[in-house]
Order: structure tokens, then sequence, then C-alpha cells
């Protein structure tokens, strides 16, 4: 687990230990059922606590052209769109909706320089409802990508009705490679990438993808 991600989920764990302990120290001195009962319970939520915050090791396509997903989940969304978190233009859009279930680090679907983020407040629809990507709060990213057409991506994280935290690892400014850990939304969100009219979409709606290691799109070579 990278140390951005170790960070966020020892923010639930230490707390978690700590309660455990007492309640374990609880029975051991005083015998109480209860504390026994609230000590394996604290265990069982320290390991889901683990569970959610898994970060494992991805192999990322060597192909450049090719855009790999920015998250873990299913493909709800593949649009043509008019405007973006930056404004208006000609975009494709590629909606993954993650579970709490899935990893919820997010990773970069292309490689280039962070140009500029925009947060925006907002409310916490189901991610699944289509008003989440207007409605909701949301941390958008405008990547400078040189091998896409117009020179631009976009990605943007957004929180659900359980998710309701977006963290950011990197910042404006970055250079970031395909691949790389970005951030995270805890826990059950949607990830968006905006990619420019004319790539070729390699994935279909309701198809499983994996962040950083599955293709979404390929790039047209200039």
């Amino acid at each position: 687990m990278p140390p951005s991600a170790a960070r966020e989920c020892l923010l639930f764990l230490i707390p978690l230990a700590v309660v455990s302990q007492l309640l374990g120290a609880g029975f051991y001195f005083g015998g109480s059922n209860l504390c026994l009962a609230g000590f394996f319970v604290t265990l069982v939520l320290m390991a889901a606590v683990a569970a959610f915050f898994r970060d494992p090791d991805r192999q990322v396509p060597e192909d450049e052209q090719l855009v790999v997903a920015a998250a873990d989940g299913l493909i709800v969304g593949i649009e043509d769109m008019t405007e973006s978190p930056f404004g208006p233009g000609e975009w494709k859009r590629i909606a993954i909706y993650l579970s709490v279930f899935d990893v919820h680090v997010n990773r970069m679907p292309v490689s280039g320089k962070v140009l500029d983020t925009f947060y925006k407040p907002g409310k916490f629809h189901d991610v699944r409802d289509p008003r989440c990507s207007l409605a909701n709060e949301y941390l958008a990213w405008l990547i400078e990508c040189p091998a896409a057409t117009g020179g631009k991506v976009v990605v943007r994280q957004i929180a659900g009705l359980v998710a309701r935290r977006i963290v950011a690892f990197s910042s404006k400014g970055d250079e970031l490679e395909r691949g790389h850990r970005f951030g995270m939304i805890r826990f059950g969100s949607r990830t968006e990438i905006y990619l420019p009219p004319d790539v070729e979409v390699l994935v279909t709606m309701g198809q499983r993808v994996w962040g950083a290691a599955t293709p979404i799109a390929r790039l047209p070579h200039k």
C-alpha cells in the first residue's frame, strides 16, 4: 500500500485498534460478554477497512496510445459531450462506477502534466443516478496530454451516496505517468474520463475494468 493510501487507512484503523484494545481489556478484567462481542466486531471492521484501502500493483500496458482505466469498476457511461468541468468542447466521456467492494485508488489514464484542478461542492446522490455528474461533489483534473488530439484530457472524481470524501495525492504542476496513483474516493463512487472525440473506444457498457491495467480507449496516431 503506497504512503498516501496507507495514511488514509490509518485514520480508520488506529481508532478501531484503540477501541478493540479497550474492549479486550474490559473482557479480560471484567469478564463482560458485551465487551467480548464488541472486541470481535471491531476486528471485523478493521479487516473491512484494510480490504477497502487495498491498493495492488498493476501492470500498465506498454503502448502509449492506450488510455487505461482511471479506476476499478463497471463501465456505466460512454457518451459524446459538448462540455467538461473546465468548459465547452467536444469530448468522449467514459464513466466508471465503483462499488464499496472495488479498489478505490484512482490511477492516471494518460501520461501528462496536471494543468489545473477544480473542486465543486455538491450533493451526494447515488453515483448510478444520471444526476450525479452535475449535482454531486467532485474534483476535476485537467491533464496536458501531448499524445491526445487537442492536447487535453480531463478526469473527474465524483463523491456518491456513501463516498463523502475525495482525496488528492497529486496537485497542479505534477508530471504524472499512466497508471500513477493520483487520488482516491471513500467509500463507493464514480470516476469519469473525458477524451478527444476521435478516440477509439475499447470498452462496452457493463464491462468490468481495472485501474491502470485495462485499456479503455486508443488515441489516434498523429
